[in-house]
């Protein structure tokens, strides 16, 4: 005889707090990957030239990355409980760190300046 247990849904405001909580986290990962991209345009501006194609791509993609990772992370914990949830959105600022570091060693380690 199989035993059939209920599991309730998470509530709505949990799910809510949780993802507005890492929310933030995500917002200030894509803030400094927007003020990164500044900084490095500006001082491409300074120099007469403009950025790599590579290095543009890198700088956008520390803009993308953090948007990308809380959607895929948000939706495939939505449903699943909020410890689920949070070990997912914190798994997602944690991939989105280390690309953030890896855009980081690419601008300091390399020329990232069109000649």
């Amino acid at each position: 005889m199989a035993v059939e247990t209920s599991k309730k849904p998470t509530p709505v405001w949990i799910v809510s707090t949780i993802a507005g909580a890492f929310g933030l986290l995500y917002a200030y990962a894509v803030w400094s990957g927007v003020s990164y991209l500044v900084l490095y345009a500006q001082i491409a501006s300074q120099y007469g030239t403009s950025l790599t194609p590579m290095a543009a791509v890198v700088l956008v993609l520390a803009i993308a990355v953090p948007v990308v990772l809380f959607f895929v992370a948000l939706f495939a914990g939505m449903r699943r409980g909020g410890v689920t949830l949070a070990l997912l959105l914190a798994g997602g600022l944690m991939l989105t760190a280390v690309f953030w570091m890896n855009a980081q060693a690419y601008t300091a380690s390399t020329a990232f300046l069109a000649v």
